[in-house]
């Protein structure tokens, strides 16, 4: 285990040219596994929302479903950069409100920083707020899953003339107004290719070129995610595959009898026995 990813560590990744390797993880299983694998940054995404609790949405999911997801996982890491998504509805309001959830992920669930989607005037004032209460922020411009029916649907940006300029407004807004990184999600790698060398800040793509980082969803890319993924996924193992042969295997094995075997319980003593069919014989001799 090496020394714990700061966010000073992450610049001098971005200045060496030193890809950054992110994982959006929900749970402490998930967790271990990204810092037994070395990752720099893990994300407990919103997207948990669909993933681990099988709502159709990420505006579904609340506060307090964040924050046990997140104390989960940071449970689990220790080294990893860990950023934990401020869920719909909970920095909408006011600047006052991001800035009340934002200390409860720091001081409930140990988050290093919190991400804010969108970069539009109010997004950009709550990032303000939030970085001036001494909590790092990560931006996520591009294709922004909690207001996606506001961009058209669940579909890349930064496609036509209209929906570049704004992404480059955005990608730059968010800098200035203090956020420590930015996620681009679904945007066309040249037109990504365009701001980069005015983003100063580590810079983290999904769907959207090899920026100064990637990251991935853990169960998407272990091939857990049932049906179609989007394009940008890459599947790097089966688990899911072997999951259910798995399931199915202990399943076949309770209704044909082979499981459980003598190997799999516990022996007893004489005595234990004897004892234990004395007691039964004293009950039925008392009724």
């Amino acid at each position: 285990m090496g020394s714990q990813v700061t966010l000073g560590r992450l610049a001098e990744m971005k200045q060496r040219r030193e890809p950054i390797v992110m994982v959006t993880a929900y749970d402490y299983p998930s967790g271990r596994i990204a810092e037994r694998a070395g990752v720099d940054m893990v994300l407990v995404g919103d997207s948990g929302a669909q993933v681990v609790l099988g709502q159709d949405s990420t505006v579904a999911v609340t506060v307090e479903e964040m924050l046990m997801l997140s104390r989960a996982v940071r449970r689990g890491v220790s080294t990893p950069f860990l950023v934990c998504d401020l869920p719909f509805g909970s920095t909408e309001i006011s600047d006052e409100q991001a800035v009340a959830t934002a200390l409860r992920f720091v001081k409930e669930a140990g988050a290093d920083a919190v991400k804010i989607e969108g970069g539009g005037e109010a997004r950009l004032s709550r990032i303000r707020a939030i970085a001036a209460a001494g909590i790092p922020v990560v931006a996520h411009v591009g294709l922004t899953p909690q207001t996606a029916v506001a961009l058209g649907g669940m579909r890349a940006q930064g496609r036509t003339a209209h929906s570049a300029a704004r992404f480059v407004r955005e990608a730059l807004a968010v800098q200035d107004a203090g956020a420590a990184a930015l996620v681009i999600e679904a945007v066309p790698a040249e037109v990504v290719d365009v701001v980069l060398p005015a983003l100063g800040i580590p810079v983290i793509g999904i769907g959207a070129g090899r920026a100064d980082g990637q990251v991935l969803v853990l169960h998407d890319l272990l091939g857990i995610t049932e049906g179609r993924t989007a394009a940008f996924v890459k599947r790097f193992a089966e688990i899911g595959d072997g999951m259910l042969a798995g399931v199915s295997a202990y399943a076949g094995g309770v209704r044909e009898g082979s499981f459980p075997g003598p190997e799999h319980g516990y022996s007893a003593t004489p005595d234990a026995l004897a004892a234990a069919r004395a007691e039964l014989q004293a009950r039925a001799g008392a009724g």
